[in-house]
């Protein structure tokens, strides 16, 4: 994994608007209706090669395919692991229920999506197509679980590294959901326990992640649910939830065995629904849980009102000698662009408590699929770009 010796490096957590051509299939697949797969397979692999020259001419050093080929985080992974059913349901846990209790109001007009789902719910109907929410599929553990996405992951690495051919970029990665977010969107019809479920998914998964390292590209680990779950389990205390924590180290950190540390980072966010996020737990309360999973690098929301102070947190939690961290110095939560000047002063704040070669530029979350348009994410994109330019001016001339 590069790091910031000369400037600081520039990435994004991975979601990216996918065409409307390519998401018109990709919701037919996942609905379970009729789709051309070899047009799928064509498309994707087309439109990878578009994305991969738009983060570059953009400004982005590290690059992805936009998570094109996956329809979204809560089927991909069900599709590629063996013992899984997908039926018509929802979690009975939310993201938001902490938030609930106290804007109970918001959530009633808004819905658990908060404003954005609400936003974009009614440009659904406006297109007269059927909202998303009335086609999920949840996933249900119903057998031993393995894994059976090796074509897929295959294809996932073919693509990627064909369309960075001749595009200028440092580093290639690709995002694979990690066993906690996973456990969050399977309900467990099979195993004794959730956590058994758990660890098998760990295990499962644990080929997908060797695949994408062995290929030399880098592993994105998206795991939100590390501090995301606070909001699902209301009741919990500060040190219940730490214990709760501490097992889904344990179970990432199975999923990671043998897999080098410095080819892997890991994102963590506090969930991306714009909703008021009044209770989301501090990162000091839990910055010391995170850092042990082991990982190179550690990606963390840092541009939103709620976590823009969270670089002070690392004066006084020291983060490990070779990694690095990955701050979000542009967010998902608003689409205002921000200002290159705005950007580099998150830089070099965080630059300022863990050293500028310890330091890469990325979002709060996945930003494509989070604004109002792709054009205000690409906006962005070029801000921070801009933004590290300044920063890196002023570190090292």
């Amino acid at each position: 994994m590069k790091r910031s010796t000369h400037r600081f490096l520039t990435t994004h957590m991975g979601s990216l608007e996918r065409p409307d051509d390519l998401m018109a299939m990709l919701t037919a697949k996942d609905a379970g209706e009729p789709y051309d797969e070899a047009a799928l397979r064509a498309r994707v692999r087309s439109a990878v090669a578009e994305v991969v020259r738009q983060q570059a001419d953009a400004g982005i050093d590290i690059v992805n395919d936009g998570e094109f080929s996956k329809f979204s985080w809560a089927s991909y992974f069900a599709e590629r692991l063996s013992g899984v059913e997908r039926r018509p349901g929802a979690s009975n846990r939310a993201i938001t229920d902490r938030e609930a209790r106290i804007f109970p109001e918001w959530f009633q007009l808004a819905g658990p999506g908060g404003s954005r789902g609400l936003l974009r719910l009614m440009a659904a109907q406006r297109r007269e197509s059927t909202p998303p929410a009335a086609r999920s599929r949840r996933a249900y553990c119903v057998a031993p679980l393995k894994y059976a996405g090796q074509a897929e992951v295959r294809a996932d690495i073919e693509n990627l590294k064909a369309a960075a051919e001749g595009v200028p970029c440092e580093e290639l990665y690709l995002t694979a959901l990690a066993p906690a977010t996973a456990e969050f969107f399977m309900t467990n019809e099979h195993y004794k326990t959730d956590e058994e479920m758990l660890f098998a998914i760990a295990e499962a998964m644990r080929e997908e992640y060797k695949a994408i390292t062995d290929a030399g590209l880098l592993l994105q680990l998206d795991e939100p649910a590390l501090v995301t779950m606070w909001q699902t389990f209301p009741d919990m205390t500060v040190e219940e939830y730490r214990r709760w924590m501490e097992v889904r180290v344990e179970a990432i950190n199975v999923s990671l065995r043998g897999i080098p540390e410095d080819r892997v980072r890991m994102h963590v966010c506090w969930g991306s629904a714009h909703h008021p996020h009044s209770q989301d737990i501090p990162l000091a309360e839990v910055a010391d849980i995170i850092l042990k999973v082991n990982v190179g690098a550690y990606s963390l929301e840092a541009a939103n009102p709620r976590h823009d102070g969270d670089w002070q947190v690392w004066k006084d939690v020291k983060l490990p000698e070779g990694k690095i961290l990955i701050p979000g110095v542009i967010g998902h939560y608003t689409d205002f662009v921000e200002s290159p000047a705005l950007v580099a002063d998150r830089f070099l704040k965080y630059a300022g408590v863990l050293g500028k070669e310890n330091v890469y530029g990325g979002t709060d979350c996945g930003i494509g699929t989070r604004v109002g348009h792709p054009s205000i994410g690409w906006a962005k994109f070029r801000a921070m770009a801009e933004g590290a330019r300044l920063a890196s001016m002023a570190l090292w001339g």
